[in-house]
């Protein structure tokens, strides 16, 4: 039926908790458990859960690695991507299986998740802005057309994700590998769904907030907007205004005291021919322009 992948770094209790909590609306399906923490093996600890596999990193080796093993190792057509942080409300997951049945175009639907302070994200654009690629949540919340499934609340098609390469390791250890594979997905003829029947609780970042200072995650965040600017981005005349306005927006970030977006990028140049290659690579399986799929999503400001 479904294929059930969650991976896991540190955080130990609010894991075994969530899991076992979760494991109550995953009767039937298969669970598979990456731990990606070297310096703390689970095998004791999950040895009671029969129905679990467990596989093991012998070194941390980042949220794309550890989640396209578990999809790899995944026995079924259809893989749920849930975060060790994510709580299921209840089984409606299940109701994704006719979408896929439907549409053999499907890459994946992707669930509505309800943060701390109890707002509902889940339903995403996309946007070009002055040179540069962003995302950001959407203003609704109807069902429909999604620009990205995140990859730790969604159901995606396995073949689907084959096909397109899977999750991009240069955005290790995390951030943008998600839109990354989505956009990859768009502009390639595949489509993505938003249900917001399909409802989890979600705290953003509680992992990572916790594991990895606010410095480093911008700065790897925004080495991961170059990267994916740099990547996917085909169209001539976006290419062109994100050289042209490169310095601008630079210099407009540093006076805003984001000096991240330096160490981004200086991270990003160097990997440069490491991203031209995986351009190559990608630039075969495109069929269609950016703006085709930057028009889907343009939305009132």
């Amino acid at each position: 039926m479904i294929s059930v992948v969650i991976p896991t770094y540190k955080n130990k209790e609010q894991f075994l908790k969530n899991l076992t909590h979760n494991l109550t609306y995953l009767t039937g399906c298969e669970i598979i458990i990456g731990n990606d923490n070297p310096d703390q093996s689970l095998k004791k600890l999950l040895k009671d859960f029969k129905q679990i596999t467990l596989f093991e990193n012998k070194e941390n080796r980042g949220f794309a690695r550890i989640v396209d093993r578990g999809i790899k190792k995944a026995k079924n057509s259809l893989v749920m991507l849930l975060n060790s942080d994510a709580i299921l409300k209840d089984d409606s997951f299940k109701k994704a299986l006719s979408a896929f049945k439907k549409n053999p175009y499907l890459l994946a639907v992707a669930f509505a998740q309800e943060e701390r302070d109890f707002a509902v994200v889940g339903k995403n654009r996309i946007f070009w802005r002055n040179g540069m690629f962003y995302h950001d949540r959407s203003n609704n919340l109807k069902p429909g057309l999604n620009a990205w499934a995140e990859g730790g609340a969604c159901i995606l098609n396995k073949d689907i994700y084959l096909k397109l390469g899977g999750f991009d390791f240069l955005y290790s250890p995390f951030y943008w590998e998600d839109i990354d594979l989505s956009y990859r997905a768009w502009k390639s003829g595949y489509k993505i769904n938003f249900d917001p029947k399909i409802k989890v609780e979600h705290h953003h970042e509680s992992t990572i907030g916790k594991y990895f200072t606010k410095t480093f995650t911008k700065g790897i965040a925004y080495r991961n907007q170059f990267i994916f600017i740099w990547k996917n981005i085909t169209d001539i005349s976006l290419i062109i205004s994100h050289l042209l306005l490169l310095k601008l927006n630079l210099f407009y970030l540093l006076l805003k005291g984001e000096s991240e977006v330096w160490t981004g990028l200086i991270s990003a140049i160097k990997i440069y021919p490491e991203i031209i290659k995986q351009r190559k690579l990608v630039k075969k399986i495109f069929s269609l322009k950016d703006k085709d799929i930057l028009d889907i999503f343009k939305e009132k400001e």
